[in-house]
């Protein structure tokens, strides 16, 4: 699975506002409101679903991530919101270290291997420093954007 093809480039931050966990997670909910990916009357029950899932056990991996998670039947097809935070979002991740990159994924409840996919989509290149590094660096939805294409091109000629 592509990265370019379940990131919603309408739902990329590349500023998050937000210095709180659940804060950070409703601005990319909003993001993905925002892109129409979710319904507005959706939104409260994503976030309280989202956390939900968060207060089970962080989604805040260790190296400046997270990938906070839901999935729903109140979509169809899975979403991507990207958020980076300039200052660090305290989202008691396993090495107690804030999270500047956040990849919050949304998938319809009835397709639970495309959640697993988009999963290992975004672990397999959370996982590389040189992604996290330049992800941090990127300044605009543009230079995410050909982040996330330049991954998904090395993706291709791995196979």
């Amino acid at each position: 699975m592509k990265l370019r093809d379940i990131v919603v480039t309408q739902a990329i931050v590349p500023s998050l506002l937000s210095t709180k966990r659940d804060d950070a997670i409703r601005e990319l909910v909003d993001a993905l409101v925002s892109a129409g990916r979710i319904a507005a009357a959706d939104r409260d029950t994503f976030v309280k679903s989202i956390i939900a899932r968060e207060n089970r056990g962080s989604t805040g991996f260790g190296h400046g991530v997270a990938v906070p998670h839901a999935k729903t039947s109140s979509v169809k097809q899975i979403a991507v919101a990207v958020g980076i935070s300039r200052t660090g979002v305290e989202f008691n991740a396993l090495d107690r270290q804030p999270v500047h990159s956040i990849f919050l994924l949304i998938s319809p409840e009835t397709r639970p291997e495309a959640h697993l996919d988009a999963m290992e989509a975004i672990f397999g290149n959370l996982s590389r420093d040189q992604f996290r590094r330049f992800l941090r660096q990127a300044q605009t939805v543009d230079d995410i954007v050909t982040l996330l294409d330049e991954a998904d091109a090395r993706q291709a000629t791995s196979r």
